[in-house]
This record gives structure tokens, sequence and C-alpha cells, in this order.
């Protein structure tokens, strides 16, 4: 196994045993708050919220595979995680501008910062997913796009549930439903909510909101995109373990 490889191998190693890790205190006791809270909350806003975030998904889901490049073939993994790397780094820029202005420009600005941001990352894991050799164009990778999406931004509980989703996911994707409207948008909405509420809240705030728009949406990319990479390492390295698992192809005789 080249060193490259190697290297990669052992950072995969640790951040599925991060994804695996039981639920901290700490974990647990602001869950438990936070769905105190959401059992406050009428029924009928939680089903607003969620029919908003879905649309908007959807939205953003099937809008951005129209413009995202072919997939790549035959590309070394070494060099395809450095353009990786670098869209990531125009992501992040792209976002921090984004939370700036929005920050900075009152109540109703920081509002438009949720689907703005959600666009950004959304676009990104899609041309993440075209660079490690995926055609967003098949509908199991689209979800698996939202499976990267949860484990970046949901509860340690659910994250944990998700990464067993996406273990052996070849073979995980054959169960899925084939309509995307079967999607779990609750849960898929409630965390997210819950992930970056706290975060973006101080965005809100006159005279800090700027500041606030810059570092967070940074800092929420930059997490994704590092949720990304190791979630189609794994897939890579699962693939490499199956092409070695086979036998070699039978000889032709000659005639």
């Amino acid at each position: 196994m080249p060193l490259y490889e190697q290297v990669i191998q052992q950072e995969l190693q640790q951040w599925q045993h991060k994804m695996q890790k039981p639920p901290s205190t700490a974990n647990r006791l602001a869950k438990a708050m936070q769905r105190r809270i959401n059992r406050i909350i009428p029924d009928k806003v939680h089903q607003a919220v969620t029919a908003a975030i879905k649309q908007m998904t959807r939205a953003v889901l099937y809008g951005a595979g129209f413009t995202t490049r072919a997939p790549a073939t035959e590309c070394r993994l070494q060099s395809c995680e450095a353009t990786v790397r670098q869209r990531i780094d125009f992501y992040k820029k792209a976002g921090a501008t984004e939370g700036a202005v929005t920050g900075a420009g009152g109540f109703w600005l920081a509002v438009a910062d949720f689907p703005l941001l959600l666009g950004i990352k959304m676009k990104m894991l899609f041309e993440i997913a075209a660079l490690y050799g995926h055609s967003v164009d098949d509908y199991r990778e689209r979800l698996f796009i939202l499976h990267i999406f949860q484990l970046a931004f949901s509860s340690q509980e659910r994250r944990r549930e998700v990464y067993q989703q996406i273990v052996n996911w070849d073979e995980h994707c054959k169960q899925l439903p084939q309509d995307i409207n079967q999607f779990d948008w609750l849960t898929f909405q409630l965390e997210y909510r819950d992930y970056i509420d706290l975060a973006k809240m101080a965005q809100l705030i006159p005279g800090v909101g700027a500041a606030v728009g810059l570092v967070v949406n940074y800092r929420l990319i930059d997490s994704l995109g590092t949720t990304a990479i190791n979630a189609y390492r794994m897939r890579w390295f699962e693939a490499r373990a199956k092409e070695e698992k086979l036998p070699p192809p039978p000889e032709r005789k000659q005639l």
C-alpha cells in the first residue's frame, strides 16, 4: 500500500472511532434540553419548518446537480484529494464571505443566511462526490450526500446511527426507499437546526453579527468538508477490499 494511503487510512480509523463514540454526559444533557424545547413548540410549527427544509433541500439537490462537473475517472486518490481540499477551501471562503455580509445586514439578512449557507454546503458536496468519481445523477448518490450532511450536523447519538447506515454503502443503498419523499425529513431538520442554533443565534446580534457569521460559516463548512472526505475514503477502501477478494479472471484457452 502506498505511503499516502497508509497515512489516510490511519486518519480514517480515527474519524470512524469518533463517529462511533457514545454520547458524552454533556451531549446527553444538551440533547435532553433540546427535546424539551421541541416538545413545547407546536406541531404545526415543526411541520412548517420540516416542509420548508424539505423543499429547500430538494431544490438544492436537483438544481445543483445540473451544474456539477462530470465524475472523475481513473484519478489517483492522492491527486483527487488534493483537488478536493482546494475546492473545500474555496467554499469555506465563499461561506465566510456570505456569513459576514448577511450578519452585517441586520435581522432579515441574517435569517436569509440559512438557505444561502445550505446551498453552498450542498453544492460543495455535489462537487466532492464528482471528484471522487461518483455521479450525482444517481439517486443513491444524492441520498449518500444527505447522509454525509447528517453525519456532520447531528447529535452524537444520531451520528452513530447514520454512520452505521453508510458502512458498506453500496450494499445498504439497495434497501433504501426509491422515493425521496420517504426520507426522514423531520429528523433531518431537527438535528440540523439543533446543531447550528446556538452557533448561528449570535449572528442576529447587531454589531457582532458579521464576525460571527464569518467564523461560524467557515467552521461549519470545514467540518462538512472533513466529514465528506472521510465518508468517501471509507467507500474507496471498501471498494479496494472487495476488489482484492475477487478471484482472478479465468484464462482464455488458446484455440
